[in-house]
């Protein structure tokens, strides 16, 4: 709680009001705007990126002709049903959509984590699952020097798991 002089009361006497309050005043509007966003619309931009990685995916796999490595099918085995569940539970409106997807963004992302680490030398080789085919350390796409394909991937799976925790803290509709 808060203590605060309220107009006209003598100087003195004061009344207590939620600490929240003051805290939402001194907001800027910008910021009151980030905190009106509807559960529906973070599950959308969910859904959008989701859509997308799930669509690259397809498009390096297919077009390009890039062999996924093991961790690589890992995150795909995330990130493609992200795309139906959250189109299902938008769709029909369905506010326990999080409860739903939240569990394969996680997956995703700790995956995602692994392979990066994995990547940057801080987890040994030995204990890589990829012993045939594709070596999972290894970069086979690289933009602006330094973007990879495992890169994107995390960068995907952490945009999603926090619009999806952000659109827990929101009411339902």
């Amino acid at each position: 709680m808060v203590r605060s002089h309220v107009g006209a009361q003598p100087k003195g006497v004061c009344h207590w009001r939620p600490a929240w309050r003051s805290c939402w005043r001194n907001l800027g509007a910008k910021h009151r705007l980030i905190m009106k966003i509807s559960i529906w619309t973070l599950v959308f931009l969910a859904w959008l990126i989701a859509a997308a990685s799930t669509l690259g995916a397809l498009f390096l796999g297919e077009v390009m002709g890039l062999v996924p490595c093991v961790l690589c099918w890992y995150q795909r085995v995330a990130m493609f049903p992200l795309v139906v569940v959250l189109a299902v539970g938008l769709l029909s409106l369905d506010a326990k959509v999080v409860r739903y997807a939240l569990p394969f963004a996680i997956a995703g992302l700790l995956i995602a984590a692994y392979q990066l680490l994995l990547m940057a030398g801080f987890i040994p080789q030995g204990m890589a699952p990829c012993t045939e085919g594709v070596p999972c350390a290894k970069i086979q796409a690289q933009w602006f020097g330094f973007v990879t394909i495992p890169m994107l991937s995390f960068i995907a799976f952490l945009s999603i798991n926090f619009l999806l925790a952000l659109s827990c803290r929101r009411p339902r509709p």
